[in-house]
């Protein structure tokens, strides 16, 4: 069962939208409605519009839209329930008591009680006598007691089912263990073991308080040296960051980008709370949209061997289209962080505070990177590294600032400036041109809808798709029209099958008098809900008439009428030709 109508309206109403959204996004107001950078993915100019008058948003940039119930289940990472939960807790709402279906709520719990247990039980194992070469692991890199207890780090012995036996003793059903990925079920399907076995453990910590997922380290050269927790109920390796816990409260708006677990404890434990990592994959534009929420500049600390500079110029790119300053941190000898910090023993801290220091931003980064690669002391190696940076350069979006690092190498290889700003002046051109054609290329597919992977029937009927989306928004907006609306077309009138549902979604609803959109998230896959709030925000007011309404209709009986093409191929001779006799009639 679902939550009660009168309950989600009222939960809505004490839960305002634009106020919900203001404590994550920075709005301000465009003529009707609220608009700001998009918390859900990297952008430099606002695409996210918060439309107060019917309580739901819409990002051009990404398409994902809903209600405020939508808003928290993606900002929070939250099932529905524990959504409508967050709000009406928000809201100082009580919830009505057996009234919905809380099954994925309760598993997601049951998955957090049972990741808070496996890393008490992990802790206690590294402080017991068979967690002593966990203990003597990590001591040996370089860690207090002090720190090993702050971010709670353990031990997975080397037995099988040590974890499991534990967690069954405490009440946990093995469908939970293995859906919290603690567990592995056996290949013949019975009984299950332990993911993790003689591994230190890194406890992964959501952004608020609850363990959502676990790093194993081997302590010997067998691979793979790292394995992490894979997606769960409760966690999504992509759109989390190790520490992030941590580096919220650190009083600063700069997050220090490490490579791995250890390079971040050892960072945090010489005083700098501010670094994070990611979890066993490349940095990805979920992560550096959540890093946006709580930094305007990030510093990349990645290893200095090839692998880490190769992550470092990839990182790049994707920061700067999240929208963040960046700083590239190099460190001398090809150490990593931790590496760093240790070798200068207990002047560590204040070695790692310098580099911080002289860190340059990643345009200075690259710039420097390619003057290790290119001689330019000699005649083709200047001209070569003058060529490379010049592409760097370009791909400056400020002329101010292009100006000055154009000054600034030109005055270092004593070249005409003049020469180099007509390059400079090719390339951004070129670049625009580029641009040009790839925007015309990217409105041209949107309009086709040829890559819609929800609504996919629009591509193959343009025409009777845009009637009936059309009609369905202004049904949406004009439910008293549903009895005329219900009276001229049928459901199996409409040719685009996810539109067919909406419509007799959206009948049934206001026939029930009850609000059309009230429970759409509910209802709807999150994707599905986003495509109707999507269309709601792109059809103008001007058809949205009754005149337009009756057109709509019109089209959507038109070609109702005509057979596809496996229709037409399946027909007799002398059918064709009544048809095409028919279809003749109709257009006079």
């Amino acid at each position: 069962m679902a939550f009660p109508e009168s309950f989600l309206q009222e939960l809505k109403m004490r839960n305002d939208i634009t106020e919900v959204v203001s404590s994550y996004v920075n709005l301000k107001r465009r003529g009707r409605n609220m608009v700001g950078l998009c918390p859900f993915h990297g952008e430099k100019t606002p695409s996210f519009n918060v439309y107060t008058e019917n309580g739901s948003f819409y990002c051009f940039g990404c398409g994902v839209g809903g209600d405020v119930i939508s808003f928290e289940m993606k900002i929070e990472n939250l099932d529905y329930v524990d959504a409508v939960k967050a709000l009406a807790q928000r809201a100082g709402m009580d919830i009505p008591e057996n009234s919905y279906d809380d099954s994925l709520s309760k598993l997601r719990n049951r998955v957090f009680e049972a990741n808070r247990e496996a890393a008490r039980f992990y802790y206690s194992t590294l402080n017991s006598k068979s967690g002593a070469a966990g203990l003597a692991y990590f001591h040996s890199r370089g860690l207090s007691d002090r720190t090993i207890r702050h971010f709670g780090l353990g031990f997975a012995d080397d037995n099988w089912t040590s974890l499991c036996s534990h967690l069954r003793s405490k009440g946990f059903k093995d469908n939970e263990l293995v859906a919290a990925n603690l567990a592995v079920q056996r290949r013949n399907g019975k009984g299950i073991y332990d993911r993790f076995t003689n591994r230190v453990m890194f406890p992964i910590i959501d952004l608020r308080g609850n363990v959502i997922a676990f790093g194993g380290r081997i302590m010997t050269n067998e691979k793979p040296k790292y394995l992490n927790t894979s997606d769960t109920p409760v966690f999504k390796k992509s759109a989390n960051l190790f520490s992030l816990n941590n580096a919220k409260n650190s009083g600063t708006r700069t997050l220090i980008l490490c490579e791995g677990y250890m390079d971040v404890i050892a960072v945090n434990q010489a005083g700098f709370t501010n670094a994070v990592a990611t979890l066993g994959t490349a940095l990805t534009s979920e992560q550096a949209v959540l890093m946006k929420r709580y930094a305007d500049e990030v510093i990349i600390c990645y290893d200095a061997d090839e692998a880490g500079q190769k992550a470092t110029a990839r990182a790049i790119q994707i920061l700067r289209n999240a929208g963040l300053l960046i700083r590239v941190l190099s460190i001398p000898s090809g150490k990593d962080p931790d590496e760093f910090i240790r070798s200068k023993g207990s002047d560590g801290p204040l070695a790692f505070k310098a580099l911080l220091e002289k860190s340059g931003n990643d345009i200075e980064y690259r710039l420097q990177k390619l003057k290790q690669e290119h001689n330019i002391e000699t005649t083709d190696g200047r001209v070569a590294f003058l060529e490379a940076a010049s592409r760097v350069i370009a791909t400056i979006s400020s002329p101010i600032e292009r100006d000055v690092y154009s000054s600034k190498i030109c005055a270092e290889l004593n070249v005409d400036k003049n020469a180099f700003k007509q390059q400079l002046s090719r390339l951004t051109s070129r670049a625009n041109r580029d641009n040009r054609k790839q925007e015309i290329r990217k409105i041209q597919t949107d309009l086709s809808r040829r890559n819609d992977k929800i609504n996919t029937d629009h591509y193959k009927k343009p025409r009777s798709s845009s009637a009936e989306e059309a009609l369905v928004v202004y049904l949406v907006n004009n439910p008293d029209s549903a009895v005329e609306i219900s009276s001229k077309l049928r459901p199996e009138q409409f040719q685009n099958s996810l539109i067919r549902r909406y419509y007799e979604y959206i009948l049934n609803r206001i026939n029930d008098g009850l609000d059309p959109l009230n429970n759409i998230t509910a209802d709807f896959s999150s994707d599905e809900a986003s495509k109707l709030f999507q269309l709601m925000s792109q059809t103008i007011s001007s058809v949205s008439t009754p005149q337009a309404m009756r057109e709509y209709i019109e089209v959507i009986n038109e070609e109702s009428k005509k057979l596809s093409s496996d229709d037409i191929s399946s027909m007799s001779p002398n059918q064709l030709m009544s048809y095409l006799e028919q279809m003749k009639k109709n257009k006079q």
